[in-house]
């Protein structure tokens, strides 16, 4: 078993840069602004969380390493407190406007960033009308001159929401009581769907409900719960979704053919997520056919899927995040869970990653394999 004083000459190699920091609190929330800025939250229940627009430091601003910097922690630029969990944070592109989501799930919340001040205050609520203790519904935002949230916590109450006037302009009109992991929106027509149930859709909103859709989990799967992302396309993805399970199958698919996986793998993860909630699987926006997966154990696991062909096989990663497992000081037995990761929009191989003791890591990890 790999030490923690091990691991940390080890980091010395395989890592470009690394920071590690401490929030207040844990998040579930690593929502971008620009690409020098992200939004956090916490989402303790029965307590007041706070939410916090942080700047990156100053090394991490510029595009090469150029010596010593004053600024090396993040700067909190504003903040607020939310008397719900905070579950989901989305910000609404080109305004200065958020929308999260939570528990108790029986409205979203509008918040505005202050430009005046350091503060982010409530400004409004939308309306869900499907009020269930235990679900709380996911949120994407349509971005244009009117912005859209698009929520829901099943495809029955699937709807678009005009932030500003509150009237619905598109709703599923089903009954279908399909629990929902995860919502994406892909362009200015059309979002996809993951089911916790592994169903997968996208969904043209100039049309009545139809998507085109896969009905169930990958083949050969044991049930459990999913999540799913698509990719950017064009960026080299012949596979343009990404679909993961609680006991670490991984399941690419192509957008044009949801009934028929490309490709199905099992990813070495030591046990079924424990909270499946926090499963989270990601494109990487500057680098073609990679991912990275999470909310397993400690670690943040990035795969390269260029040779990923055919059902069942084992695959190892890239590259492994141990960082949370090795600084935490608990020992691996109780290390830890990453609740969330995100890549930076800019730097290709730069991830930020965020776990239960309110760790927060920024790392950058060198490429052993490039040649040069």
């Amino acid at each position: 078993m790999e030490s923690a004083e091990d691991w940390l000459v080890e980091s010395l190699r395989l890592y470009q840069d690394f920071h590690a920091f401490d929030l207040s609190e844990a998040t579930r929330v690593l929502e971008w602004i620009g690409d020098k800025g992200v939004f956090v939250a916490g989402y303790e229940s029965q307590k007041k969380n706070e939410i916090l627009h942080l700047i990156l430091p100053l090394r991490l601003s510029v595009n090469e390493n150029q010596g010593l910097f004053p600024e090396r922690d993040f700067k909190v630029r504003h903040g607020g407190f939310s008397d719900r969990s905070v579950f989901d944070l989305k910000h609404v592109p080109d305004t200065r406007l958020l929308v999260t989501s939570g528990l108790p799930g029986c409205y979203l919340q509008v918040w505005q960033v202050a430009e005046d001040s350091d503060v982010i205050k409530a400004v409004g609520t939308i309306a869900v009308h499907e009020k269930e203790g235990h679900l709380w519904p996911r949120v994407a935002i349509f971005s244009s001159v009117a912005p859209g949230v698009l929520h829901g916590a099943r495809l029955s109450s699937l709807k678009i929401v005009d932030l500003e006037s509150q009237k619905t302009t598109y709703t599923s009109g089903v009954s279908d009581s399909d629990e929902l992991s995860s919502l994406q929106v892909l362009d200015a027509d059309t979002f996809a769907f993951c089911c916790a149930s592994g169903r997968l859709g996208l969904v043209d909103t100039r049309q009545k409900w139809a998507p085109s859709e896969s009905l169930s989990s990958c083949p050969g799967s044991g049930g459990g719960r999913w999540c799913a992302e698509v990719g950017g396309r064009g960026q080299g993805h012949g596979c343009s979704i990404a679909s993961l399970g609680s006991d670490g199958q991984l399941c690419l698919l192509d957008h044009r053919d949801l009934s028929h996986p490309v490709s199905s793998v099992q990813c070495p993860v030591s046990t079924p997520s424990p909270d499946p909630e926090l499963l989270r699987v990601t494109w990487a926006p500057g680098l073609d056919n990679c991912l990275a997966i999470s909310g397993f154990d400690g670690t943040v696991q990035v795969y390269n899927v260029t040779s990923w062909h055919g059902m069942g096989g084992q695959v190892e990663p890239l590259f492994t995040h141990r960082g949370h497992v090795f600084l935490d000081g608990n020992g691996i037995d109780t290390a830890p869970l990453v609740t969330t990761h995100t890549w930076h929009p800019q730097k290709p191989r730069t991830l930020l990653s965020a776990a239960s003791d309110a760790s927060l890591h920024v790392w950058d990890w060198v490429d052993l394999g490039a040649s040069g």
